[in-house]
């Protein structure tokens, strides 16, 4: 309470003059009684703020919770699938290398067919030039027993 708050409470009530009996004036007492029904209603909104962030609080947890069950089903879902998905992925790369392996095959199939046509055709030769070789290195005929 500050000096003049206390000085407050000895001005006189009435008028100057006669002597009157008066009672000092209360100026804390009349400002809390005008304040305390206006903090009452303060009391009773801060009172209803907390309950209302402690249902948000509630209302948010069971929010995350229900998020986080949904987020578990959709993974385990996606696991689930993830294996016919590549599968599916992987059907055109699989039909792809099929084909290029079936070409190759195809292409190593013609080439070794052309290789034992080309060995066909020049076999009689080289087995000719072969026997010619193999009797000029033998010698003449007349040394035979």
């Amino acid at each position: 309470m500050s000096l003049r708050d206390f000085l407050e409470r000895f001005r006189p009530v009435g008028t100057p003059g006669a002597s009157a009996t008066g009672v000092p004036a209360d100026r804390t007492a009349e400002r809390a009684a005008e304040l305390e029904p206006a903090l009452a209603r303060l009391t009773e909104v801060q009172q209803d703020a907390a309950r209302i962030r402690a249902a948000a609080d509630e209302a948010a947890a069971a929010v995350r919770r229900d998020a986080a069950r949904e987020a578990e089903q959709v993974v385990a879902a996606a696991r689930e699938r993830a294996p016919e998905i590549r599968r599916r992925a992987a059907e055109p790369v699989l039909r792809d290398a099929r084909r290029e392996a079936d070409a190759l095959r195809a292409a190593g199939d013609r080439a070794a067919s052309a290789v034992r046509e080309r060995a066909a055709e020049r076999m009689p030769d080289l087995v000719d030039r072969a026997v010619s070789d193999a009797l000029r290195t033998a010698g003449p005929a007349d040394d035979v027993p």
